[in-house]
């Protein structure tokens, strides 16, 4: 296998006592951080309704990620185009891809990124349901292109500024429909292992034997995101994951929280149930000192067949975060920008 790459995507996570505006900074400066460090590209998330993540408009985070960078490449992790309309998504990326050039990705997603409440408020009078969700695809891919679209009443519409380049485009999921629309439209294609590994070699070899070759790509490109945790030591690397571990139970049970510290984590009461839910999940997670994740990473890619891995780590103090990057960064000797 190649070079490994190694990328981001980040959720702005908010910790108990800290605030939206500190998480948000704390993203911008994860951002620098990433591509000093030699990350090919940061993703930035979409969800709502939450106290746990202040990544609600990934085009904004984008737009000041990407003044704040030079190198690496800046993109959704993804925008949820089930919402949106396919001419405003088109012209956003197409301002964004005006302002840096070749450096901007157009990652879409087809989860809600929040309730049903509020994915009605987000439509806010569309009568458009995700059952049109591939047209949806079609038409913003047209817009960005300066083809004719699906929606033949839309024909006349064209998506400005009109830059000389165009974003990357993938599709994100954790399903075989994400994995079929990518393959339908040439697009590449990004598998959410950290939020449903169940079945994802499959969903992935489906996309690669499906895919028909497009404007956007001429054969299959895949990554797969994936959840780790690196510090100095195991017990440390453990230690610091039980925020996520409570906070995701919490995610579970309903309660929509920012994440604590790891000092409430492990004093909180667990029940048996608690513990077996919690077992579930975290075998999912690549958590660990530094050569067990570097094994564990290698062969997870390997297992995918793929040399492109987005990295999600979260945990309550943004220090740690920064150090499991860079410890990353540094077991997979990654290429520092000039």
């Amino acid at each position: 296998m190649s070079q490994l790459k190694l990328s981001v995507v980040d959720q702005s996570p908010i910790r108990e006592g800290g605030t939206a505006a500190d998480a948000i900074r704390e993203t911008i400066d994860l951002a620098k951080a990433a591509e000093r460090w030699g990350y090919t590209r940061f993703w930035l998330a979409e969800h709502h309704s939450t106290n746990g993540f202040a990544g609600s408009s990934p085009e904004i985070l984008i737009t000041r990620i990407a003044a704040e960078t030079s190198t690496m490449r800046v993109g959704s992790g993804g925008v949820m185009l089930s919402h949106y309309s396919p001419l405003k998504v088109a012209e956003n990326f197409r301002v964004i891809e005006t302002m840096t050039p070749g450096r901007i990705d157009l990652g879409i997603g087809r989860a809600p990124g929040g309730d049903q409440m509020t994915s009605a408020a987000l439509a806010y009078g569309s009568q458009v349901g995700v059952e049109y969700f591939g047209t949806r695809v079609a038409d913003t891919l047209a817009f960005l292109t300066d083809t004719p679209p699906a929606t033949q009443a839309l024909s006349s519409v064209r998506a400005t500024p009109r830059p000389k380049t165009v974003p990357q485009v993938w599709m994100l999921g954790s399903s075989d429909q994400s994995a079929a629309l990518a393959a339908q439209f040439g697009l590449a294609f990004s598998f959410a292992h950290f939020i449903t590994p169940d079945g994802g070699r499959e969903i992935v070899d489906q996309y690669r034997r499906y895919f028909r070759p497009s404007r956007f790509y001429g054969v299959p490109k895949v990554s797969v995101g994936v959840f780790v945790l690196c510090a100095d030591t195991e017990e440390e690397a453990l230690r610091i994951a039980s925020s996520r571990d409570l906070w995701r139970l919490r995610f579970e049970k309903g309660e929509l929280a920012a994440y604590p510290s790891p000092e409430d984590a492990l004093a909180y009461p667990y029940t048996d149930l608690d513990r077996a839910m919690i077992g579930r999940r975290k075998s999912h997670s690549i958590i660990g000192a530094p050569e067990q994740v570097k094994q564990q990473l290698e062969a997870f890619a390997d297992s995918y067949d793929v040399n492109e891995l987005v990295i999600l780590s979260i945990c309550y103090d943004f220090e740690a975060r920064l150090r499991s990057y860079e410890l990353l960064s540094e077991i997979f000797n990654l290429p520092r920008p000039s």
